[in-house]
């Protein structure tokens, strides 16, 4: 008897079942999370949990999460672990369409989001994990930064060594190195609310999301100002003053936006993006397209019809709609291929070029360089926005900035003169050695015909008989001179073309430019620029 105890006690001894049953048993309590009042309260107000999103957005059972462990332990008198916080922040690989991607995000069950020591330690480094591994990072956020208590909520937080590395380094060398989406899924504020926006796509809940650089007690308490939280920052404000570039009607839609974005985008700027099968013929051509420009030049016409019936059925993403609206970006297919759309949309202020126009088509720009995507621009472009306002926003700063990113930029461009193309401003759609092509609704200049005549022609059109005729006269006479068929015969344009072909040749010039991509591939710099 005396031998077996003996026995049994060297056989514990020799093993290590005691840990590996703790192991499992904090794992077992970091998915509890902030316990089950905390989640079935943010399931009350709508939301799902931090790890629900996470399954939403990957494939299933694809996670190999970071960190599970890390957290803030309790113990007995004894030295037993009685109970396991785990930090707020959770952080994985995973896998969206078969293809491994770097996913974090906030628990707000726990301190509302704001971070916990190892919560904090998780978040910063989620871009780090992306920049080392070369994969698309996404943030799925909601919750505040610091806390007056600091991160571990009993007093301030000591600072930080003066030889800390430089927290939002990783964060610029992340949207410097692969594609960067982020979500708001609840309240947004702080350093999670800076997060958010350093990012290459952006997308808010329009049910559940405000994004807040402070919320209203703080707002109040320094401005005197008694707003809401949706006043403050909802999907109304931030999707209009290009905050965030889109907005879905829930957390669900969201995840799907971020999932669509992601099959455009390559895994990092060393790859090119995914080419995909493709049913839709090259050689399609689209009646419509020749009678979508009216003959009447005043009058608009619907530009996403065109961008419907060039690309791949089906595959245009717009991003910003509500943003900057005279100007269209997005990412589309042609043949299977990613490229960057811009055109302009003469629904809104004629497609001029504001402030926000511009600010949105350098950031696309800027979006294509990075990820050496082909950019494909419709033209119909009438010049800056002019009046007082314009003066006040800057507009011919940021539109000249737009201008001169266009010239720095190194991918292929594609330009179709759709319309109108004008002014200093129709600079920014033609990138340098770009393949010009022009449908015979194309009119190009200094000024349109309308404020050219008015300027140049104002005494002559005053001293006439009927100054109105006069002026209907010379501007019909203007007109003619700026014809894309003189432009095609002086070789400005490679080929004017039926706008019935333009999917046709879209799709030959990208295969005339796809053997140049990889030689694009690597880090992109642009100069100063205005």
């Amino acid at each position: 008897m005396i031998t077996a105890i003996i026995k049994k006690d060297a056989t514990e001894s020799m093993t290590w079942e005691t840990e590996a049953d703790e192991i499992a048993r904090r794992r077992e309590l970091a998915l509890a999370q902030g316990g089950a009042e905390a989640i079935a309260k943010q399931h009350g107000q709508g939301r799902l949990t931090v790890r629900e999103r996470i399954d939403t957005l990957l494939d299933p059972g694809s996670l190999e999460e970071i960190g599970p462990a890390a957290g803030s332990p309790q113990y007995d008198d004894q030295g037993q672990l009685i109970a396991f916080d785990p930090a707020n922040f959770v952080l994985g690989f995973g896998k969206v369409n078969g293809r491994r991607i770097i996913v974090g995000g906030e628990d707000f069950t726990m301190r509302g989001g704001s971070p916990s020591p190892a919560g904090l330690r998780k978040s910063v480094y989620a871009e780090e994990l992306a920049v080392q591994y070369r994969l698309p990072l996404v943030r799925l956020h909601e919750g505040a930064g610091g806390s007056v208590g600091g991160t571990g909520g009993k007093g301030a937080s000591l600072p930080g060594a003066v030889n800390t590395p430089a927290r939002f380094r990783s964060v610029a060398q992340a949207m410097a190195t692969v594609p960067v989406a982020t979500a708001a899924l609840g309240a947004v504020a702080g350093l999670p609310a800076g997060r958010l926006v350093a990012s290459h796509f952006s997308v808010m809940s329009k049910a559940t999301a405000q994004v807040l650089t402070a919320g209203p007690a703080v707002v109040e308490r320094a401005m005197g100002e008694q707003k809401s939280k949706d006043e403050l920052g909802g999907w109304k404000v931030h999707t209009k003053n290009g905050t965030v570039d889109n907005g879905a009607e829930d957390e669900v839609g969201c995840v799907a936006e971020i999932r669509r974005f992601l099959s455009f985008m390559p895994d990092n700027i060393y790859q090119l993006a995914p080419v995909l099968g493709c049913d839709d013929p090259v050689d399609r051509c689209d009646e419509a397209l020749l009678t979508v420009v009216p003959r009447n030049r005043r009058q608009a016409f619907e530009m996403r019809t065109i961008i419907a019936s060039v690309f791949d059925v089906g595959s245009f993403f717009e991003i910003g709609r509500g943003y900057g609206r005279s100007q269209i970006t997005g990412l589309a297919r042609l043949n299977g291929q990613t490229v960057g759309v811009w055109a302009n949309d003469c629904k809104f202020l004629a497609g001029s070029m504001t402030a926000h126009g511009a600010q949105k088509a350098r950031r696309f720009m800027e979006l294509c360089e990075t990820f050496s995507l082909p950019i494909v621009s419709l033209v119909d472009e009438p010049g800056f926005m002019i009046g007082s306002q314009a003066e006040r926003e800057a507009t011919i700063r940021h539109g000249t900035a737009a201008v001169l990113t266009a010239a720095m930029t190194t991918v292929p461009w594609v330009s179709v003169m759709i319309r109108r193309s004008f002014g200093v401003a129709q600079a920014a759609h033609y990138g340098p050695e770009g393949y010009v092509i022009a449908w015979p609704s194309a009119e190009s200049g200094p000024l349109p015909v309308e404020g050219g005549v008015a300027v140049a022609f104002g005494k002559d059109i005053a001293a006439a008989p009927d100054p109105d005729a006069r002026r209907r006269e010379l501007e019909e006479q203007l007109s003619a001179k700026q014809s894309p068929f003189p432009r095609a015969e002086a070789l400005g344009v490679h080929d004017l073309i039926d706008p019935r072909q333009t999917r046709p040749e879209l799709c030959r010039w990208l295969d005339r430019v796809q053997p140049l991509l990889p030689s694009l591939l690597g880090p992109t710099a642009f100069s100063i620029r205005p």
